[in-house]
Order: C-alpha cells, then structure tokens, then sequence
C-alpha cells in the first residue's frame, strides 16, 4: 500500500512558482509546485488598465492571503502579458524615430513602414552593404548628428535599421554609439532582433521594438514592485511569443518579442495542465479563441514571422489561427443572411455584468419587454470611458454630451438614431471612448443555467428580447427565450468547431478554401443534429485525430459539443480557466541563434557573425567556426536570460546550385538552440 508524505509525517519537497497573466480583461495568478507539477492556488481579479499594479496586487493577495505558502517561499515569478500584443494593435506605443541607412523610402514603403511608423519621424541617412557583407556606401555620421538635433524631445527611444546589416552591421553599431552618446536614450539594432534577411520588415520590427521599450519598462517595474511589496524575492520571468521565458532585464531591450506572450503560455499551460504531448489546443475566451497545435509538448512555431495589427514583423511566435468568437462576443440580428443570428467579432460587456454593476439596466429591459413592438435597440447600452483624449467631431461630442459622464450607463434607445449619429457612435465605440453593453453568448449560457455569475435575470430578458426579433422574412428569431439562447450556444459550437477544422487542414497543407466547404458542412449539420451521416455509394467522414485540449473560463461549456461535432476526444483539464498563468511557469528558456557561412566565389567563404565578416579559405573550418560563434552566443544569452542548466542542439542548413554539371555552394546556416530550466531563488 502507497504511503502519502502526510500520512508518514515526511515533508514532500515543493518549489513554489508564481504565475501571473495580465489579459485584457482579467489577471490571473497561480501558485505552482514544480516538483509535484500542481496548481496549489489560483484566482482572478479584474485588470486595471489605468494603474496596473492595482489589478495585480488584487490577484496576487487572493493567492497568497492566509494561503499554505509564504511569499518568501516563492522561488519564481514569470509573466505572461498582452501588452506588447494590444499596443500595437490599438497603435499606443510610445514616440520612438527609425533611422534608416542605405534603404530607398519605396522599398520600405512596401513593407508597411507607413502604416507602422504612424507619427513616428524616419531618418534616412546613406550608407549600407551588399549581401556579402562589403561595404557599398559608406554611412554619413556627419548627417545623422545633424538631423539628431532637430529630433522632437517626446522621442523615447530610437531604431536603427541598415541595408543587409544582418551580413555586416558595421553602420548599424557606428549610428547606435553615436544616438546613444548625443541622446541617452534606449537604441534598437535590427540585426540584434532578427539574422534573416528582409531589411525592410527588419525596419518595421525595430520601430516597434522601439516604442514598446517604455510600455515593458513600466509594466516590469510595477510588477517587481508589487511583488517586492508582499515579501518575495524571487527571480522575475517575462514569458515571450514562441513560449518560452527569459528574465525580465533580457527582455527590457526586445519587448516586442512578448508579442503573442498570452496566447503562448496558454499553449504551453495546456500542454502541462492535460499531460497532452501531440494535441490541437483552443482557448476559448471574452473577445477571441486562439486555435494552434503542439507537438511533443511544445507548441508549433511559425517561421514566417508574427503578424499583430496588420503589421508583418521578424518575431519568432507560435503559430497560432484567432478569430473574434468569446464568451463576450455581440449576439446581433442580420435580417440579409438565411441564418439570422451572428456571434462576433465585436466584443461587448454581457447583460448579466452590466446588470450587476448597475440596477438600471435590468429596470430599463424590464420596460423594453413590456413593450409590445420589439425595437433593435432592446437590450443594447453604451457607457463612457473616461479618457484624457476628446473627440473633434460635433456629432461624437454630442453624442457623448447625451450618454454622460464615464460611470453611467444608459439605453441605446434614448440616444438619437439618426444615421449620422449612428455613425458617430460606431466610431466612439471602435476608438474605445464608448463601451457597449448587449446579449453574449455569456448571457445565454447563464439563461440556460451553464454559467451562474452576474445578474441572471438579465440574461432571461435578454434572451427573450432576441426571440422576438424578427428575421428576414418577418418571423420570429425564435420560439420561446430557451430557444433563442440554444441557437446563440450552437452557433458558438459550430464556429469553434470549423476554425478548429481549419486550423487542421492548414497543418495538413489543405487549403482554406477546401476546409468548410459542401462535404464538411454536410458532416457537420448532420452531426450537430445527432444525426448519422447520410451515405450512398461514398461515406462521408471528416474527424480530428488528435485530442482537443480546451481551456479558458468558458471551454468546458461550448467544447464537448466540439468534440461531437469532430469526432475526436475533449479534454478540459482541471484549472483550464487560468491556463495562461500556468503556461507562465512551466515553460523553458529558449535561446537561438543562427550565423550564415557565404560564397563570394569558389574557395572563399565569409562568415557573419554580428561582426565586419571574417574570411576563410577552407570550408570546414569556416563551419566549425559558425558553431564556435553560435554555441558562444547561445550559452551567453542562456545566462542573461536566466538559465544556469541547459541543452543545445545544432542544424546545418545550405544552399547549393549547380552549374554547368558541377555543384557550387552559395550558402549555409549555422544555428544552436539552447533549452534550459530558469533559475530559480
């Protein structure tokens, strides 16, 4: 018979690791056991985007007050963040400048400068190399220096991007040295960020590294504060796109590679929370659902690059499908469509949350009810953020004049519904200067009794108001509240489970177009009806063979239909609502580097190594010095990163041509991968 440690008196060993995740609604933190691979504690508190540390020190007093640890036993505190993910999409960075050495303005143009840069000045200044790493046009300091000078004083930092830099960034490092001496603020290389080629998306990358380095600052001092204020001195880890960590000061000089942070530890919380190694992952949760495979424990990594806000950066990420499905997502009325209702991908506050917060609401849907003309205006409210910014528009500033002051909450059918004023309220609503309240799926899990938060009264109205909405050709949404509600429920179901479908082809190198076609859609209807699926001289089938782990608040609600749908085995683990804080600790330093071996001409080769190119005539021993220079690398970064135990890995890639009948090499491509544990207190 097995003996626990409590029933022989003995003292299980326990490493105790903090894992906060700052999202965009909630912060998360868990306290892990590494030893046992257990969550100890978890709780949620609100995020406070205005003062931060207020919504951390929130969660972080509900996991540690009168717990079974001390924060003096924390030996690790790693974050997790959509800071980085949300600043660029919503363009708040902060004021950065790009120079720019050697590039024609058209070449960067194409690259998305224009859209990235905003505000922002660019520097354009002559220079750059060849992709062998010569010299083809000396920099001009002189002009730089001069242009420094007019440089607006809100700058806080400031990118430095040169033609073919990642073969020679000789310019790069003189414009560096000389920014950092006439102006004390924080400098970006692009070659530090990336070794592949495509000076252009290189630039774009560095300009936002650059105005993301005093946002990150901020937020890691704030959390080591707090975290200072309760008592621990714990190691602090910042989670980045591609999930692995790195310490906080690694990162304070390449934020925008916590882009994704997020969605990463999700994965890698998923993996850890199932015991799943080979799985698609979906997490599910207020405004998206982010759908990606791991394999072997880890997830799948994209190799073109992360794309956030419309921008096409050099960020090594997970590569990760996300689409506006949430249980916050607006349930809303599309009188053109053969189905009537649509979920997404606006986010919106649910019935049941606004209703709690404020009993108006709930005496405003009662008097909608009574109404016998349904309006499509029932069961919709707008509320003012407070905001430092105003709107110049004289429509947006009545229509803010009418809704109140930031705090109130009033019925969409009391503002003005003419068509300007509509416009006007879209647009306050999309710059974030108006909150909308409406039915959500969240409301119609709680109708149903699948959720129990909020005020559930709320959710009835609203359920029933949409019933007796009317679609296209003037019937009734639906028959009774119950139904309405279980129409919202199946169309969350059955889009969860075709972005899963999708995700699933594209791994299998279908494409998209294939994916929720006839044949699929066909499976998928019968099987939502419970249905077998109808077969002649053809039997149709279409199925996941790998498990789905689910997490987020609402996965264990809309995904055991998922897996009916598909065919495939669910797993909701336990703690699946804060599997992102989880992810935050249980993941792995990751460190790579790569150094390119080229061939100006037969017998010559030059290696590239964040130096002015070194020259061998001998192949061999330019190869073995690529991996000197990587494994150099890598072990100096594991340390930075904080990491004292780790394993590398070494791949060889090359190019070769031929030529003639004779085989030439153009090319290869040294890289050394580091894996280690963080280092703990």
């Amino acid at each position: 018979m097995a003996h626990s440690a409590a029933m022989t008196g003995e003292r299980s060993p326990a490493r105790y690791l903090l894992g906060v995740d700052t999202g965009g609604t909630f912060t998360d933190a868990v306290l892990f056991d590494e030893m046992s691979r257990t969550v100890v504690r978890s709780a949620k508190a609100a995020t406070t985007h205005g003062d931060l540390a207020s919504g951390i020190s929130a969660a972080l007093d509900a996991v540690l007050t009168d717990g079974p640890v001390t924060p003096a036993a924390i030996d690790l505190v790693s974050l997790s963040t959509t800071l980085a993910t949300n600043a660029l999409v919503e363009k708040a960075g902060r004021p950065a400048a790009l120079v720019a050495i050697g590039f024609e303005i058209a070449d960067l143009d194409r690259a998305g400068l224009p859209e990235a840069r905003g505000d922002d000045r660019v520097i354009h200044i002559a220079g750059g190399h060849d992709s062998h790493g010569v010299e083809v046009t000396p920099v001009d300091l002189g002009d730089l220096a001069a242009q420094l000078d007019s440089l607006d004083p809100a700058v806080e930092a400031l990118a430095v991007t040169s033609q073919f830099s990642v073969r020679n960034p000789a310019h790069e490092n003189a414009a560096r040295d000389l920014i950092a001496t006439a102006t004390g603020l924080p400098v970006t290389c692009s070659h530090e960020l990336s070794a592949r080629l495509n000076g252009p998306r290189r630039a774009v990358t560095a300009l936002l590294n650059a105005r993301l380095i005093a946002l990150t600052s901020r937020l890691l001092e704030t959390l080591g504060g707090v975290v200072a204020d309760v008592g621990i001195t714990a190691p602090l880890m910042v989670v980045r796109g591609d999930g692995s960590l790195v310490s906080a000061d690694f990162v304070l000089g390449r934020p925008i590679e916590t882009i994704l942070s997020g969605p990463a530890a999700s994965l890698v919380g998923a993996a850890e929370l199932s015991g799943c190694s080979d799985a698609v992952v979906a997490d599910i949760g207020g405004t998206t659902t982010d759908i990606a495979v791991i394999q072997d424990g880890q997830p799948l990594r994209t190799g073109a690059g992360a794309v956030v806000g419309g921008h096409h950066t050099m960020v090594d990420a997970v590569d990760m499908r996300t689409i506006g499905l949430g249980g916050d997502s607006e349930v809303r009325i599309d009188e053109t469509a053969s189905a009537p209702l649509v979920v997404g991908p606006r986010r919106v506050v649910p019935l049941v949350t606004s209703a709690a917060e404020h009993p108006d609401v709930l005496r405003t849907l009662e008097a909608q009810l009574r109404d016998e003309v349904p309006r499509d205006t029932d069961g919709q409210f707008v509320m003012a953020v407070r905001s430092t910014s105003e709107p110049r528009d004289p429509a947006e500033l009545r229509l803010l004049e009418a809704i109140g002051a930031g705090g109130v909450i009033v019925p969409v059918a009391g503002l003005d519904r003419s068509a300007r004023s509509r416009t006007a309220l879209s647009r306050l609503i999309a710059s974030g200067l108006v909150r909308r309240s409406a039915f959500t799926p969240t409301d119609a899990a709680v109708s149903l009794g699948l959720h129990d938060i909020g005020e559930s009264r709320a959710a009835d109205i609203g359920a029933e108001l949409m019933a007796r909405r009317k679609d296209r050709f003037g019937e009734r949404i639906a028959a009774s509240p119950s139904e309405a509600a279980r129409l919202v429920i199946d169309l969350v179901e059955r889009r969860s489970a075709e972005a899963v479908l999708t995700v699933l082809f594209d791994h299998d190198q279908i494409p998209e177009r294939e994916v929720i076609g006839a044949i699929s859609s066909r499976v998928l209807d019968a099987r939502a009806q419970g249905a077998r699926v109808p077969t002649g001289l053809v039997e149709l089938s279409v199925a996941s063979t790998r498990p789905i782990v689910a997490v987020g608040a609402s996965s264990a609600t809309y995904y055991p239909a998922v897996g009916r749908l598909l065919d495939c085995e669910i797993v909701v683990p336990d703690h699946a609502a804060v599997a992102n804080a989880v992810g935050a600790v249980a993941g792995r330093v990751r460190i790579e580097h790569s150094v390119v071996v080229s061939a100006p001409r037969r017998g010559l080769y030059r290696l590239h190594a964040g130096t002015e190119p070194e020259t061998y005539y001998d192949f061999a021993e330019a190869r073995a010095a690529a991996e000197t220079r990587a494994r150099t690398w890598v072990a100096d970064d594991l340390e930075a990163a904080g990491s004292d135990d780790h394993e590398t890995s070494v791949e060889w890639t090359e190019e070769r041509v031929e030529i003639e009948g004779r085989e030439l090499f153009v090319e290869g491509r040294l890289t050394v991968v580091g894996v280690g544990r963080p280092r703990l207190r």
